[in-house]
């Protein structure tokens, strides 16, 4: 009987559920999918990062995503910060970010639209050069 109970009532608790889903595709098959694409987190990371000469995703608190934003800054150079801590959908642009590069840490840094990498990675492409060359390209 208890058994019973319990599979009556996940099936309750996954019906509205279901019909949540189930309105949501409805909705995004019958809505022009040039609306969906530009407000989905997939878009504005795109977005973000070929606009941009270059592009942070980063979190306003992070010491690592400071020391980021400070070397381009003793560079002379403005990049583009995206402050995921500070935005609704900042969860979901770190999974996108996963997706993209196999990381989900802050920052991950992107010039003129190739992946330099985080914190580590960008001091190391200043030191070696990198860096400099691939600014040098946008």
């Amino acid at each position: 009987m208890a058994s019973m109970y319990w599979k009556s009532s996940q099936k309750l608790r996954h019906f509205p559920t279901a019909v949540i889903i189930g309105s949501l595709l409805i909705s995004v098959f019958n809505s022009p999918k040039r609306a969906v694409a530009s407000n989905s987190p997939s878009a504005f990371v795109q977005t973000a990062i070929y606009s941009n000469r270059i592009t942070i995703f980063s979190k306003s608190y992070c010491p690592y995503s400071l020391r980021a934003k400070r070397i381009f800054s003793k560079l002379n150079e403005q990049p583009y910060v995206v402050e995921l801590d500070l935005r609704d959908d900042g969860y979901q642009i770190q999974n996108v970010l996963l997706d993209l590069v196999g990381r989900q840490t802050v920052p991950q840094v992107f010039v003129n639209g190739k992946h330099v990498g985080g914190c580590d990675d960008l001091q190391m492409a200043v030191e070696n050069g990198q860096l400099h060359d691939l600014l040098s390209k946008g």
